[in-house]
Parts: structure tokens; sequence; C-alpha cells
């Protein structure tokens, strides 16, 4: 099924469901109709029996997804105490889906795109895939992407990724090293990868299965309820104007970068 900028396929065999991020000309970046599709999605499969495992992936080589979409507008309310942030409901997790989630990651992931990998169970990742966290580079804190990562990486790791930018990205290597990638995989070869063992896990009886998720989740969602609870201030104190956020923005693209 095609919805806008996502597509979801369901093997009725498997009772594994592909939901494929479909704006590859945009780096899979999230637009607004995107980010209330995604919602949808989530909210479906809780009602949908023949769905047993997700894989989350977005289209083309060149990226898994790379955040929000730089065109979109949010308008934000006048206060140091709450933000409106369009990528807030974009997870399984944030949509009380319990049903197991595995990431495919390839080419690059980036900043709101932890949204996502920040909520699924596992990644597996294609060695030539890439992560990192732009917002300190473009004068914006990186509050729930951080707070999120904060709960795969080890602290340092974590740190630095979200401190360095714009000027060094994650090898998909490196990623596997520190815990954050499950299993690397081929060039090209990470959705497979993904959908083999997402089969295995809807193999299994589905109570066992959505309780061992929810058991899993249950032993970090107090420690990350809590540290989302502090992003909405941090951001609104921390982030430069848009204005000149669009400054650094254009000015950086296409800058050098390490890879590590």
């Amino acid at each position: 099924m095609t919805e806008g900028a996502l597509r979801t396929r369901v093997d009725a065999e498997t009772g594994v469901a592909v939901l494929t991020l479909d704006r590859p000309e945009r780096h899979n970046a999230i637009d607004l109709a995107t980010a209330a599709q995604l919602t949808g999605a989530w909210r479906a499969f809780r009602f949908d029996d023949s769905v047993r495992a997700v894989v989350v992936t977005g289209a083309g080589d060149r990226a898994f997804c790379t955040g929000i979409d730089r065109s979109v507008q949010v308008p934000q309310p006048r206060s140091p105490y709450t933000v409106d942030d369009p990528l807030a409901a974009i997870g399984p997790k944030a949509n009380d889906c319990w049903k197991p989630v595995i990431a495919a990651v390839n080419g690059m992931a980036c900043g709101g795109a932890f949204y996502l990998l920040g909520e699924a169970e596992f990644l597996v990742a294609a060695e030539d895939a890439t992560f990192f966290d732009p917002h300190t580079a473009y004068g914006m804190v990186s509050a729930y992407e951080s707070m999120y990562m904060a709960q795969r990486m080890p602290h340092g790791e974590a740190a630095r990724m979200a401190l360095m930018g714009t000027a060094e990205r994650i090898s998909a290597r490196r990623a596997y090293e520190t815990g954050l990638v499950s299993e690397l995989t081929s060039p090209g070869g990470a959705l497979d990868a993904a959908v083999r063992a997402a089969g295995t896990i809807a193999a299994f009886p589905t109570e066992a299965v959505q309780g061992t998720v929810r058991s899993l989740w249950s032993a970090r969602q107090s420690a990350l309820a809590a540290s989302l609870a502090q992003a909405p201030h941090l951001v609104t104190l921390g982030n430069l104007p848009p204005e000149r956020q669009a400054e650094l923005f254009g000015g950086r693209r296409g800058g050098e970068f390490r890879v590590r």
C-alpha cells in the first residue's frame, strides 16, 4: 500500500510489515504529511492482527532518513516550557504500538531519524551506513535526539556524536562496535537481513513477543520519560533564532566531514 511518502507492504504468510519512507529525492526527510502518515501507520498496526513484526527503512541507498525536512515551518508557542515538535509521534512506542520493530539502515541516518531508531527494538545496518547529529552545527540543541541515543549508546559515544555535529559521522562499523547496531550487512543487504530477523520473531507466539517488548521497554521508559520532559525548555532556551539557523545550514551544506 502506498500513501503519499510512505509505503507499507505486509507479507500475509510471515506477518512481517515493511514500512518504507519514500522520499529518496529528499533523503527521506520527514515533512508534516509524512509525519502524520507515520503516526497513522503505527496506530493502524496496533489493530491489524495480520502484522506481527515491522521493519522500518528508507527508500534508495543514500539515506535511511535525514530527519525533519528543512522546508517545514512549525509555529511555536511563546513559552520556554513547551515545544510543538512535529516528530514527537512518528515512532511506534509514542503511538502505543508494542509489536516488535526492526530498523534497516542504509546510507545516512541523522537528526530526527533518531526518533524512529530510538523506538526500534534493534538496528540492522549496511556497512556503508553512517550516523550523525547535525544540531549543534546549526545552532540547535540536540535534546530529543540525544536522549534517545543516550538510551542506546555509551554516554561518551552519544555525547561525541551530538557535540561533533556535521564535522563527524559514525560509520556502521563503529556503530556496531558500540552497540547501536546489532548486525552489519554488505551494502544493500540491510533490508533483507532485517526482514529475516522479523520473520523469525513473527513466527513466535504473539502474546509472548509483545510482552517481551513491553518488558524491555519498561526497564528504560521511566528514565527516558523523565529526560524527554526536560527537552522543551532546553530547546527553547538554547536554539538560535530560525533565520540564524538557516544561515548556518546554508553555509555548512556540503562541507567536509570525518567518518569514524
